[in-house]
């Protein structure tokens, strides 16, 4: 491995090669880990007390967000040692190998946000730290500075790819959880458990705002889905599925260490809207430099998590470019979206918005393909699934022009429904109100996509062959 890490990645979204599956479970927990035991994680850490709630009212909701987020997660690990890609290519088999540009798209709602998190937080990070160490304020010039070189840094890694994340990634879980739990020492005497909140909730009342706070943090595990498949399609499917379900789920409960950095720091800042400049002036002196540490190792790992994933993909529905362009590509598009929403829109707001996206648009999706998964008995054939990456037209998943059309009619009215029914500050749907202004956005989109999806199904049967030579787990089937 150690040869291959200096070398720049040359597989694309094709199937990988069954020799070169070389890692493991614990491989996997390592990525999903170490991606989201950053500054980026600790941004979204802090919102529950920005939006008002005390500390132990924001520990809950976190905890419920994270394990949800985590149980809804976890399937999807599956997909990748069986049909060795990614997962928005191997959704063609639920959508259709055109219809799986849904995933591509999700893919890059993800990877814009929390590469833009990473960034956004590491950059201010080393401007803070260096205001605090040599009283030197650079202002927006040197947060600009810091913002390019960060991004720079990471496409750098994305373009090495997958056995340089991974070297990244095991770093980052080793040294960042060792300089958080560091913070008990930094932070330990002034912290207060009992912390009541800022008295001004966000959505105006205790249980709207809760809620809005879990589904924020749930955007966390949920982000994860249409990538699991890029480190999964490394993983032979010799291995056992319960070790394969465990790796993603623990990863994500481990996230509770940086979660919780973020709760209890924010509840020590002036502002817990600016976050970053006001954990620098409260850390102690000796603990400046670690958080350096953390912000640029962590940015790194979070950005390359997601900045990765979707120039992959992205190379195959453009067939012209390869994977190091299409990530260049994608690359540049989001750090223009850096500076826009850092110079001229609000962090916090934008954040929120992203997040919110992602759990409406992403959830409903990876729903649709758990059902397949198990509608199929976890039957893929990896060459058909290749046919429009390829230019071809035809094979088991081609369905009507290239879209399974009962995933999509199950998909866009879910996600329509949880959109009309949010209640966050950024997005509010015309029916926010419906259940006494809480929430239930999460429990309408996952609800409609796992009624909607069997039911299509059984009522308009898909084509046999993609069940391959056994019958459909309790639906009928229609020969093609």
């Amino acid at each position: 491995m150690g040869d291959k890490v200096t070398e720049v990645e040359q597989h694309g979204i094709a199937p990988i090669p069954p020799e070169e599956q070389t890692s493991r479970p614990r491989d996997l927990f390592r990525m999903a880990f170490g991606g989201a035991n950053t500054f980026a994680t600790i941004i979204l850490g802090t919102l529950p007390i920005a939006f008002g709630l005390s500390f132990r009212a924001a520990v809950a909701a976190t905890i419920a967000g994270v394990v949800v987020g985590a149980l809804v997660l976890s399937p999807m690990s599956l997909f990748g040692p069986l049909t060795r890609t990614n997962n928005a290519v191997s959704s063609g088999a639920h959508f259709g190998v055109v219809g799986r540009c849904v995933g591509s798209f999700l893919s890059l709602l993800t990877a814009i946000t929390f590469f833009a998190i990473s960034v956004w937080v590491s950059g201010d990070a080393v401007a803070g730290a260096a205001q605090r160490l040599f009283g030197f304020d650079g202002g927006e010039v040197l947060r600009g500075v810091a913002y390019g070189v960060i991004a720079i840094a990471t496409l750098v890694v994305c373009i090495y790819g997958y056995r340089f994340m991974l070297l990244v990634n095991r770093v980052a879980v080793v040294l960042g959880t060792a300089i958080m739990l560091l913070g008990i020492v930094a932070y330990g005497g002034t912290f207060d458990p009992g912390f009541a909140g800022t008295g001004t909730y966000a959505l105006g009342d205790f249980w709207p705002t809760w809620i809005l706070a879990a589904l924020t943090t749930m955007a966390n595990p949920i982000s994860f889905g249409a990538f699991l498949g890029d480190w999964t399609r490394y993983i032979p499917a010799r291995h056992s599925r319960r070790s394969l379900l465990a790796a993603p789920f623990l990863a994500q409960v481990a996230t509770l260490l940086p979660f919780g950095f973020g709760i209890a720091t924010a509840t020590l800042v002036a502002d817990p809207a600016d976050y970053i400049t006001g954990l620098t002036a409260i850390s102690p002196l000796w603990y400046a430099i670690p958080l350096i540490v953390v912000a640029l190792i962590g940015g790194l790992s979070t950005g390359t998590t997601s900045l990765y994933g979707t120039g992959l993909d992205f190379s195959s529905i453009f067939v012209k470019l390869s994977r190091v362009q299409a990530t260049l590509l994608i690359g540049s598009l989001s750090v223009v979206f850096i500076f826009v929403g850092n110079f001229v829109l609000d962090m916090v707001s934008s954040i929120n918005a992203f997040a919110t996206l992602i759990v409406l648009c992403t959830s409903p999706w990876m729903v649709i393909m758990m059902i397949g998964f198990v509608l199929r008995r976890g039957f893929y054939d990896p060459d058909d699934l290749q046919v429009f990456n390829q230019g071809r037209k035809g094979g088991r998943y081609w369905f009507t022009r290239g879209v399974n059309w009962r995933a999509m009619a199950a998909w866009i009215p879910a996600t329509t429904l949880g959109l009309l029914t949010a209640n966050t500050p950024m997005i509010a749907g015309p029916f926010k109100d419906i259940a006494g202004g809480v929430d239930i956005s999460m429990v309408v989109t996952l609800c409609t996509a796992a009624i909607a999806y069997p039911v299509l199904v059984k009522l308009f049967p898909e084509p046999r062959e993609v069940y391959s030579y056994a019958e459909p787990v309790a639906e009928p089937a229609v020969a093609v």
